[in-house]
């Protein structure tokens, strides 16, 4: 950090809308979705603000049922199924991404993935993008016992970096990430350029600062042009 308040050791991504950009894949399943049951598709820019929040967010945009339901829940599997078979069409890290992640290698910092995606979705993407053997650890949702907001997947991320959660950044769009950073005693950066719902504040989650771009995060850690 550039402001002397910590000493930060270790970085740690949210996935869907602060790594990669998984948008228009799952609007893809999504609307894959819609048309097996007949109905027509939604289009992209009313999908991408709800993809941060997972499958069942997706299908309550889509289809009137309530979560839990028969139906809901049938239409909640088809679309996983056809997401697994499509992880990596058309997602790739954000731009910006790769140059920040190459400058944290550069300088010896480790990285890592802190996602509520299931591992079975998690694992195989990153290995897509090429990004598996790269990152410190990738924590999935169902790694541990409980997902964000709880703290517990940022604290088990900082365990198998060797780095005190208290020396560590956490970077993400959703309000429940910044909860889980702060609640872990990380600090928190908002990515503002992911996938933010309308009427969303990211000043009002409190995180340590907000960034509008990957390669921000490069100048609040005092990396940018070094190295």
């Amino acid at each position: 950090m550039t402001d002397g308040r910590r000493d930060i050791r270790a970085v740690l991504f949210d996935l869907d809308g602060t790594l990669a950009d998984t948008a228009p894949d799952l609007a893809y399943a999504l609307n894959e979705t819609l048309r097996r049951f007949g109905e027509p598709p939604l289009p992209y820019e009313r999908v991408r603000p709800h993809v941060s929040h997972g499958a069942s967010a997706l299908i309550r945009l889509g289809f009137p049922y309530e979560p839990g339901s028969g139906p809901f829940e049938e239409r909640r599997q088809v679309l996983l199924d056809v997401y697994q078979a499509n992880l990596c069409r058309e997602t790739r890290p954000f731009t910006g991404m790769p140059a920040v992640l190459e400058a944290l290698e550069r300088s010896g910092m480790p990285w890592g993935v802190v996602t509520n995606k299931p591992s079975w979705l998690t694992d195989p993407l990153m290995e897509l993008m090429g990004l598996a053997a790269r990152a410190g650890c990738v924590v999935s949702g169902d790694t541990c016992t409980s997902k964000k907001p709880d703290p517990e997947p940022i604290l088990f991320a900082c365990e198998r970096l060797g780095v005190p959660a208290t020396h560590s950044v956490y970077v993400g769009d959703a309000e429940r990430d910044i909860e889980a950073g702060r609640r872990a005693g990380a600090a928190t950066l908002a990515a503002t350029f992911g996938y933010l719902r309308e009427g969303e504040d990211p000043v009002a989650w409190q995180a340590d600062a907000l960034i509008d771009h990957p390669l921000e995060l490069l100048a609040w850690l005092g990396l940018d042009g070094h190295g």
